[in-house]
């Protein structure tokens, strides 16, 4: 018989009617390995191809071999930079491969301790409960539901990240505006910036970010003359160049924000989508900490990752020759049949859960502690202050193929 050919994962639209599952599992099944078409789409240019990694194994060893799968040579992210601003980009740790990798992670841990991240519990739980409560008091002046991405979720981590990073409360909307322009790229609701030759200019690109650089390098002066007990202040005075710590900046602000800012809706959605599940959370048959781990295993933050072939090398039975691009999926691997048992089952006890949204390897998020906590408190609080909940309306989905946003999540309380 002739096997069909692999279906497409690489249109970012299709992410806007949710994650494709079934094009995942014939994936999975069939084509774990599959070459997709990088074509012309949303006024982005045409690219030269990728192999999709679709298979929780093959996903956890391509994350784990920096020195076949590269995070430098090509960045991170499906679409190629600019071969100009690709130098710039590779500044950044996420897009660096060991041992220089490893230098930087380890400088900003010594700032993202979890003893620090820990002190920052009772302020995210009073922000939980404000938020939440607003939300139920929208609801009862209005229909019945409110909307918790723009009441919640959208508020609760970007205040918790300005709190953790040091950056004054009022200076927020910066922050969102930036991570916007990065995250958001590829939404028509987000319209890109063109550039002279009327084609969109990447928003990783050096001119797109030196309103944030500028901003970054002038609150590190004032932190280093005025400390104080948070990431910035650690940072300003680490052994950084100017350029590292503009590029740490970055990452923090958008990976911080939107990791929390993607995940902690999904998680209110799959709760709202299975109602016999999120009961039996509210009567604590279940223990908070599993259930966060399932609700990141079922949406998680983010989609792909890229990384470039150093070498050729035979994965799953296909040739990679070196340079050929290589995405892995995370949504596809944490619901690989190999490895979850029934893995379309929302199982709040599921152990072991070995699944991938925080990434694997030597990347591996280095916020997962502090994510991990802001989720828990969030539902724990929304357990507390919400009443049982349900979907009101369709989700509005990011469309993208890197973040699993929503824009929208209307909930009848």
């Amino acid at each position: 018989m002739t096997v069909p050919p692999p279906p497409d994962v690489f249109d970012p639209r299709l992410y806007a009617r949710g994650i494709p599952h079934d094009a995942y599992r014939e994936l999975r099944d069939r084509h774990p390995v599959a070459w997709q078409d990088e074509y012309e789409v949303l006024g982005w240019p045409a690219g030269p191809g990728f192999w999709a990694v679709t298979r929780h194994t093959d996903v956890v060893r391509v994350l784990k071999d920096a020195h076949a799968f590269s995070s430098h040579l090509g960045a991170t992210q499906i679409r190629d930079p600019d071969p100009a601003d690709l130098p710039f980009i590779r500044r950044m740790m996420l897009n660096q491969d060991p041992p220089r990798h490893g230098r930087l992670r380890r400088l900003v841990s010594r700032a993202f301790t979890p003893g620090r991240t820990d002190r920052f519990e009772a302020a995210a739980r009073a922000r939980a409960r404000e938020l939440l409560t607003t939300a139920c008091t929208t609801a009862r002046d209005g229909d019945g539901s409110a909307d918790v991405v723009h009441t919640v979720t959208d508020e609760y981590a970007l205040l918790n990240l300005t709190d953790l990073l040091g950056v004054p409360r009022s200076d927020r909307g910066l922050l969102l505006t930036w991570t916007e322009r990065v995250i958001a790229y590829q939404d028509p609701d987000e319209p890109p910036v063109l550039g002279p030759d009327g084609t969109p200019v990447n928003p990783r690109s050096p001119a797109m970010l030196e309103e944030m650089f500028t901003y970054a390098r002038d609150l590190a002066a004032y932190k280093r003359d005025h400390p104080a007990d948070d990431v910035l202040t650690s940072l300003a005075h680490a052994d950084l160049s100017d350029g590292e710590l503009e590029m740490f900046f970055f990452l923090l602000t958008v990976a911080g924000n939107d990791t929390v800012r993607s995940a902690a809706p999904g998680g209110l959605l799959v709760l709202a989508e299975h109602p016999d599940q999120q009961r039996r959370l509210r009567a604590g048959e279940f223990a908070i900490g599993p259930a966060v781990e399932e609700l990141l295993r079922v949406h998680p933050p983010v989609l792909t990752f890229r990384r470039t072939a150093a070498e050729d090398r035979v994965l799953h039975g296909q040739r990679v020759r070196r340079g050929d691009k290589v995405v892995v999926f995370h949504a596809s691997a944490n619901h690989d049949e190999r490895v979850f048992p029934d893995p379309h089952r929302l199982d709040l006890a599921r152990s072991p859960n070995p699944h991938v949204s925080f990434g694997d390897g030597p990347h591996v998020c280095l916020g997962a502690h502090f994510a991990r906590l802001q989720l828990r408190v969030l539902h724990e609080e929304a357990l507390r202050v919400l009443p049982p909940y349900e979907p009101a309306a369709e989700p509005r989905r990011l469309v993208s193929h890197f973040i699993n946003g929503l824009k929208s999540l209307r909930l009848r309380l």
